[in-house]
């Protein structure tokens, strides 16, 4: 399926998609910089939840929060910039997946801990990224056959579930963050609700430019008014250093160990499928063609960039669900903006004390904004799932199944925590992980292999351009409705002229009218788009 990076507008000069549009310098920052802050607490999260568990030291904590920051800021340039074919050349960020959490911490504390269980998980992230680099070079005709195994009943559930699992996530940071003093008080829920209240009052009644600059200006606005209510610190921000630099191997040599590769590379295989599905969902909100080489070269940059996140102190990386979510929102499908954001993640990285500029958001705001985008994240899902015949039983239980599977970790935690081995336990505890299995599995059971083009990806609006079309023709198309009537009857054999009364009304296609009807030569321009743009079939 051919992959267009131009369109033809009306009159037949070429424009540029808005995918691949390069906005001016000041929206690309604020958008840009809005991506950050959308994806910021996603992000240092996770070295901040493994650090914690490994017992690292408050000063190993912050280089790993640099490290990672600093990493997502190039693995996001590669995925949307696009380095030959590596790089899916859309709106996707990328950041460290949530799928690795529990494994990596129960590789961490089977290797005692600290700094020396690190070196055994970047062992492991290095060979799963390099091992998914090479999957995704497999030859067209086998790649093509493994992505059958992800027809829109599988990625539509495997992003929905995506965002039914992080939605509590948000609703923990409203509440203040899990482990803080005041964690459930009104006062976070508070900041949550107002902050919430005017991203949607500016998405409902501003001017589209403000609305695509809802979140961060939700963002700011909250912390100013948290901030004269004595409720936004910024005091770690005095404390932090100027200049912060990553170096590769800064903790020591990786050590490589089967069982921890093992389970990175189950790790991985999820967050394929997680890849798969934010690509075919973001593709279909921009109107860009997605096919299998697209997933191929998505694919190719998360294991780029999970081999690059061991070598400099990083875990494995994923497509970004919850900045699908924002593009949605947004409405904004500039790659060039995540490569923008991609700049201020690297800076990030290197400025420690900008960093703790953006970490002194308070929980209650960035839940509130959070909340908003992982609810459009399910709602990309749901939207991939309308491709499906919900109508058919075996697709509704494929869904269903799934979404009741996917919420068995946070529903009954216990089952796994004590009546389940732990390594066992470190692989399935993740409602992300037991959703997409589900589904997968379930689709084979009732589906089988989906067809080659089982995802029907948002057409292009090119339109097909005419062979040989007769001397006026494209002349007639492009006249007014009585003239266009007056040159058919013209141009039509005797006794084929249709009536005045019946000639296509003004804009429509000439491929409207009755095959048996059409002029002379006008089957061979059959599909060309008339003046108002309408896309070839």
């Amino acid at each position: 399926m051919a992959r267009v990076a131009a369109r033809l507008s009306a009159n037949g000069e070429q424009s540029t998609h808005p995918v691949d549009e390069v906005l001016p310098l000041p929206k690309l920052a604020l958008y840009g910089f809005q991506h950050v802050l959308a994806f910021y607490a996603g992000a240092v999260i996770v070295p901040i939840i493994v650090g914690s568990a490994l017992k690292l030291s408050p000063e190993q904590l912050v280089y790993l929060i640099n490290a990672d920051l600093f990493t997502c800021g190039i693995a996001s340039i590669i995925q949307a910039w696009g380095i030959g074919r590596i790089g899916a050349r859309l709106p996707l960020i990328q950041g460290v997946t949530f799928t690795a959490v529990s494994p990596m911490i129960a590789i961490g504390l089977g290797a005692g801990g600290g700094t020396a269980a690190l070196l055994v998980i970047y062992g492991a992230v290095i060979t799963a990224g390099i091992a998914t680099f090479a999957f995704a070079w497999l030859p067209p005709k086998a790649f093509r056959t493994v992505m059958r195994l992800f027809p829109p009943v599988v990625t539509g559930t495997v992003i929905t579930v995506l965002g039914i699992v992080l939605i509590p996530v948000g609703l923990n940071d409203a509440a203040g963050g899990l482990g803080s003093p005041d964690f459930g008080d009104p006062k976070n829920f508070a900041y949550a609700g107002g902050t919430m209240l005017f991203i949607l009052v500016l998405m409902k009644l501003g001017k589209p430019f403000l609305s695509s600059i809802s979140i961060l200006l939700g963002l700011v606005v909250g912390t100013a008014v948290a901030f004269v209510l004595g409720d936004a610190k910024f005091g770690d921000v005095g404390n932090a250093g100027w200049i912060g630099v990553t170096t590769p191997f800064h903790f020591g040599v990786p050590k490589f160990e089967w069982f921890p590769i093992v389970l990175m590379l189950i790790v991985m295989l999820i967050t394929m499928v997680e890849t798969t599905g934010d690509t075919y969902a973001v593709g279909d909100i921009v109107g860009k063609d997605v096919d299998s080489e697209t997933v191929a070269r998505a694919l190719r940059a998360d294991g780029a960039a999970t081999a690059l996140g061991g070598v400099l102190n990083s875990f494995p990386y994923v497509a970004f669900a919850e900045n699908v979510g924002l593009v949605r929102m947004t409405k904004v499908k500039s790659r060039f903006v995540v490569v923008a954001a991609g700049v201020f993640m690297i800076v990030l990285g290197l400025l420690p004390k900008a960093a703790a500029i953006v970490a002194a958001v308070p929980h209650g705001v960035l839940g509130g904004a959070a909340t908003v985008m992982f609810a459009m994240v399910a709602l990309a899902g749901i939207q991939t799932l309308a491709k499906v015949d919900l109508k058919e039983e075996k697709n509704a239980l494929i869904v269903g199944v799934s979404l009741a599977f996917a919420l068995l970790p946070a529903t009954v935690p216990v089952f796994f925590t004590k009546h389940m081995d732990p390594d066992l336990s470190s692989l399935l505890n993740s409602g992300v992980t037991l959703g997409a299995t589900a589904a997968i599995v379930l689709n084979l059971i009732f589906n089988g292999m989906a067809k080659d083009d089982a995802h029907d990806a948002p057409r292009v609006e090119l339109p097909a351009q005419p062979v040989a079309p007769p001397a006026g023709a494209e002349k007639a198309a492009d006249e007014k409705a009585p003239a266009d009537a007056k040159a058919a009857d013209e141009k039509a054999p005797a006794g084929e002229n249709a009536p005045a009364e019946e000639a296509p009304a003004e804009g429509a296609s000439d491929e409207e009218a009755p095959a048996d009807k059409a002029p002379a030569g006008k089957a061979a321009a059959a599909g060309k788009a008339d003046d108002a743009g309408t896309p070839a079939s």
